[in-house]
């Protein structure tokens, strides 16, 4: 039986498409302001309901909104700011996992509908957001977190976020292969990325007190099979309430509703159905009756935090766990990597290769495999 019925993800996706500004943006609460990765979620969860014209417009709002020119003058950017008001930018600093994730969305959104035209109009706004990305790509692997307005780099890369520019990679390198595009430089840095994940995460700045760090890895496909359910085991004591869902910070006892929800999309990832459903279903009395989650709940009074905050982002999470885990659609599997690249993880600069996906063999000429219903 479905955690949640048809009913009540189509309740959700309403909701989310109730706060769509007239321009397509997605805004996080009413008034709020939106980010570029949180409005790619919303729009995939309302693609998965049903609700194409409603995604299609947030994504012309990211064609529309996509920085088109550094300030140096020196052609495409190909970036979004950091958070964006109604009335304009809020945050001029770039995040690079942000900007790459409209590739997960466009994936989604073709597997979704079959509709050529539309990863075609989509795959120069793609193309210009990965390389945007690209460019701040170190040479021990990682990606730089972020980038000031005036083009100064951030100091430290994020395994959260590198992990989802890793799913964002493999996405983007499926939509090449569709158009019958090559992008060999993609490839490359995708095993890059996913050795400096699997083998070396001391690279990337200690936040290990997140949540976030603790599953993402799993989530964005560079850690799969046994690695993958050891990790699970290693942190769920520090991570998980059992009684409600996903801490967002190990040592604080505030549970939230996306973390939750991914952490079920990571755990549909490795098998773990059992477990993940379970979670799903102890999530839902984070539930409102319209459909919409609260952001976050502190145990064990199970007191909104913060306070009344019920976020379009916490109800795409949910609509998609829910679609994951029921295998609903024919984009449900994008979590699970099925249709995207198995990445040959690369030793730096470029030493000797190793298999971190399905013991696959791989084709000559490319260090990537397609899974299954690419």
């Amino acid at each position: 039986m479905a955690v949640l019925s048809e009913a009540e993800l189509l309740a959700s996706a309403a909701s989310i498409a109730e706060l769509q500004n007239a321009s397509g943006m997605i805004p996080w609460y009413p008034g709020g302001h939106a980010d570029a990765w949180n409005h790619v979620e919303c729009a995939m969860a309302l693609a998965s309901c049903g609700f194409l014209a409603e995604a299609e417009a947030a994504y012309e709002w990211l064609a529309a909104t996509q920085q088109r020119e550094d300030r140096r003058g020196t052609g495409f950017d190909g970036s979004w700011y950091a958070y964006y008001l109604e009335s304009g930018i809020e945050d001029p600093r770039r995040e690079t996992n942000m900007c790459a994730y409209i590739a997960v969305g466009v994936w989604h959104h073709y597997l979704l509908t079959r509709d050529r035209g539309f990863l075609e109009t989509m795959w120069p706004v793609v193309d210009r957001a990965i390389e945007f990305v690209l460019r701040w790509q170190q040479e021990d692997g990682t990606v730089l977190w972020s980038v000031d307005d005036d083009g100064t780099p951030g100091d430290h890369a994020l395994l959260t976020g590198s992990s989802s520019i890793h799913h964002a990679l493999r996405a983007a390198l499926a939509g090449a292969r569709l158009l019958g595009l090559e992008r060999p430089e993609w490839e490359l840095a995708a095993g890059r990325l996913a050795h400096a994940i699997v083998r070396h995460p001391e690279r990337f700045a200690p936040k290990d007190e997140f949540a976030m760090d603790w599953y993402y890895p799993i989530l964005g496909g560079a850690i799969v099979g046994a690695a993958a359910r050891a990790r699970i085991a290693d942190g769920w004591s520090t991570y998980v309430m059992e009684e409600l869902g996903v801490r967002c910070v190990s040592n604080r006892p505030w549970v939230t509703a996306a973390e939750t929800a991914e952490c079920v999309l990571a755990l549909d990832a490795v098998g773990d159905k059992v477990r993940a459903r379970e979670m799903l279903e102890r999530v839902q009395e984070m539930r409102a009756p319209d459909g919409t989650y609260w952001t976050g709940w502190v145990l064990p009074d199970r007191a909104a935090f913060p306070a009344d905050e019920r976020s379009s982002y916490s109800a795409a999470a949910m609509v998609l766990a829910a679609k994951a885990l029921d295998a609903e659609g024919p984009a449900s599997g994008i979590f699970r990597g099925e249709g995207l690249p198995v990445v040959v993880a690369l030793d730096e600069p470029m030493g000797c290769a190793c298999d971190v996906g399905a013991g696959e063999d791989y084709g000559r000429g490319s260090l990537i495999r397609f899974t299954r219903g690419a």
